[in-house]
């Protein structure tokens, strides 16, 4: 199964928080990588440890940097749709279908803001255990 595209994840949350879990996978499992990174005794002198470090601090910051984009893109499209919606709303008032729509918008908005402090928190482990 292929990987929803970051603008096909917007438009259902569950898509989202399913291409966010599979994108923090990295974070996930910091610890096994940093276990296979830093070679033990009997291959330091095999592998380049400094390099194998740095090449996982580069994947670490761009999981991240990609993870924040599409968050942050996702926010975007979503508040669109809210103003849109807000806009159509105030021409008609008595639309019931157009208020369901604004309100579970509103509460995909609401849920995707707090994903940048899932986010934060997640970053914040991996680089406490990468330190």
């Amino acid at each position: 199964m292929a990987a929803p595209s970051p603008a096909q994840s917007c438009e259902d949350f569950a898509e989202f928080q399913e291409l966010l879990r599979v994108m923090r996978t990295i974070d996930d499992r910091i610890v096994h990588e940093l276990n296979t990174t830093i070679p033990t005794a009997s291959f330091v002198g095999k592998i380049d440890a400094s390099q194998t470090c740095r090449e996982l601090y580069e994947s670490l910051m761009d999981a991240h940097t990609s993870r924040e984009r599409i968050i942050k893109n996702c926010i975007a499209q979503t508040s669109s749709v809210v103003k849109t919606l807000r806009e159509e709303r105030e021409k008609a008032q008595d639309d019931v279908a157009l208020l369901k729509q604004l309100r579970k918008e509103q509460t995909k908005l609401k849920l995707m803001q707090s994903e940048l402090n899932v986010e934060e928190v997640v970053n914040d482990r991996s680089w406490k255990v990468f330190s």
